[in-house]
């Protein structure tokens, strides 16, 4: 009788150590199954948040522009009257209801066509209000070699890597303005694409002045645009950007 209960007991406690070892399996939880589930989930989580910033990152690049026309226009430094009548110089010229010259007509056209950003080349100290006097000031800082001090800079230039160049001919060379812009900027690594604007002389011997004080960056082929024909020059500006692969 005795074995009898022993054996009873045995048996008992057998069973109730199986059942307990799969209610454990069942619903229960190791700690260190947990431990590793949960830095994986963290794992994941923090994978993702990567890839979107990543993607994030992409998209505000996608967004800007790495192409700059920076230019230089007499009508936007001269000291010209708020009510100028734009037919009394051909140089000047009312563009998307701003006053500008010739080379900025050309300028807005390039930045219209290619979602370019737009820098004025500005002096300190302004041009007279006619262009014949204007001219002739220039020529006395060619002759002088003169640096004429900008009132602006561009602040974020590593920011483009084209950037579109443009002002008119002046007596056969760029205004000595512009060699002030390119004395202060350093051009290397970039792409410049020039554009001029001018009665009758296009470049001049101006392409290889800026290829000597920018050695460093690369010079594409240019526009020469009449200065009487700048306001008609749209197609002739897209047929330009579309060879050089600026235009869609």
């Amino acid at each position: 009788m005795k074995r009898l209960t022993v054996i009873f007991i045995v048996l008992a406690l057998s069973f109730s150590l199986v059942s307990c070892g799969g209610n454990e399996t069942a619903g229960g939880s190791d700690p260190e199954t947990t431990l590793r589930s949960s830095q994986t989930t963290e794992m994941e989580t923090s994978a993702s948040a990567a890839d979107m910033s990543g993607q994030s990152e992409e998209a505000v690049e996608e967004d800007g522009t790495n192409l700059l026309v920076a230019y230089f226009s007499y009508a936007e430094n001269a000291d010209l009257p708020d009510d100028v009548d734009a037919s009394s110089s051909a140089s000047i010229q009312i563009w998307n209801g701003e006053t500008t010259g010739n080379t900025g007509v050309v300028a807005a056209m390039i930045a219209q066509t290619t979602g370019a950003d737009l820098f004025s080349i500005q002096t300190v100290e302004k041009y007279p209000d006619t262009y014949d006097a204007t001219i002739d000031k220039g020529q006395e800082e060619q002759s002088a070699d003169a640096r004429p001090e900008l009132a602006n800079q561009i602040e974020n230039l590593d920011n483009y890597d084209v950037i579109f160049l443009g002002y008119p001919n002046w007596w056969g060379d760029m205004p000595m303005a512009v060699y002030s812009f390119l004395d202060e900027v350093d051009l290397s690594g970039k792409t410049i694409v020039p554009f001029v604007t001018s009665g009758g002389s296009g470049f001049s011997n101006t392409l290889s002045v800026i290829e000597n004080m920018e050695s460093g960056a690369t010079v594409q082929e240019g526009l020469s645009i009449g200065g009487s024909s700048a306001t008609d020059a749209q197609d002739r500006v897209n047929e330009w950007l579309s060879s050089l692969g600026y235009a869609g």
